[in-house]
């Protein structure tokens, strides 16, 4: 069904290479994601992992 209403809008062709390009845009987006995480404040994203928030309550006190 989803390719039936992508094949109206945009076409065959660029729905083929489109899926092509999918398994490179997602490890470019992972590849992405953990360079943030690395070259940021590493807490505040696992701030949000509910185990691991617990585990620091008592840092900053």
């Amino acid at each position: 069904m989803i390719q039936k209403m992508l094949n109206k809008f945009v076409g065959s062709k660029y729905i083929s290479v489109l899926r092509t390009w999918v398994p490179n845009m997602v490890g470019w987006g992972t590849v992405g994601g953990v360079a943030l995480v690395h070259f940021t404040d590493w807490r505040v994203f696992l701030d949000y992992v509910p185990y691991v928030k617990g585990k620091f309550k008592n840092d900053d006190e």
